[in-house]
């Protein structure tokens, strides 16, 4: 009577190549067992695009992931929710409202308004900012100073002779124009007398109340085209006095 011969038992390589799971009574299998009766273990082939003894690249595992939509979406359920983007946070900041922009330049505007206004006595002494600052002004109320460019007059008029009658005393007449493009104060006029040889004997600055007297006000102006008239009495410094010289200060 002959003995019965157990099927040949499966080896690992196979059962891990067809998913199936080994008979509880089975023994693992060892390396460099085969069985009698069994077919040798067939080595795994190698994915697609890999080399033997290589395992597939994990760049190839991170594609297919995306391919599935599967990556992404890990990722940011993984992420703490405080550093989560929100989608409306995110366009708000990229765009600021437009009231911002207009406060900003209003800003911007009332700033410049307040240089022009606290420096308006320089920059009204330069022809290029007189009519903006005088403009300014108008609108704001605010005081600003007259117009100085003493170069701007022109003399018309002028004689000085001896008083009749009084030693000493030289009669002085002059006119002139305010030929600038604003209103001017009255001029501060510097009067030089020479003798025959050319030398300056005598100098005297003239102030507007000293050849108006009490007829000068302070706040009277000479408007651009006017002509004024003065005439005043000034002592003679030296009897050998020919010459004269006027200029406006």
């Amino acid at each position: 009577m002959s003995e019965e011969t157990p099927p040949p038992r499966p080896s690992l390589a196979t059962l891990l190549r067809s998913g199936a799971t080994p008979p509880p009574d089975t023994p693992p299998a060892r390396d460099g067992d085969v069985d009698g009766g069994g077919d040798a273990p067939q080595p795994v082939p190698p994915a697609d695009g890999a080399t033997d003894g290589e395992a597939p690249a994990l760049g190839d595992a991170a594609a297919d992931s995306a391919q599935d939509g599967d990556g992404p979406a890990q990722e940011s359920s993984s992420a703490p929710s405080f550093l989560q983007r929100s989608p409306v946070a995110t366009a708000s900041g990229r765009r600021a409202p437009r009231w911002q922009w207009l406060l900003l330049a209003a800003l911007a505007l009332l700033l410049a308004v307040q240089v022009v206004i606290a420096d308006r006595a320089t920059l009204a002494a330069r022809p290029g900012w007189r009519p903006v600052v005088a403009g300014l002004c108008a609108v704001l109320r605010c005081s600003l100073p007259p117009w100085h460019q003493p170069t701007a007059y022109t003399m018309l008029q002028r004689e000085v002779r001896p008083l009749p009658g009084r030693p000493g005393v030289l009669q002085v007449q002059a006119s002139f124009r305010n030929d600038a493009r604003w209103a001017q104060a009255w001029p501060a006029l510097s009067l030089s007398l020479s003798d025959a040889d050319g030398r300056v004997i005598g100098r005297r600055l003239l102030q507007p109340r000293d050849y108006l007297g009490s007829a000068h006000d302070p706040a009277q102006r000479l408007e651009p085209g006017q002509s004024a008239q003065v005439a005043f009495l000034l002592r003679e410094p030296s009897a050998a006095t020919v010459a004269y010289a006027f200029e406006f200060r």
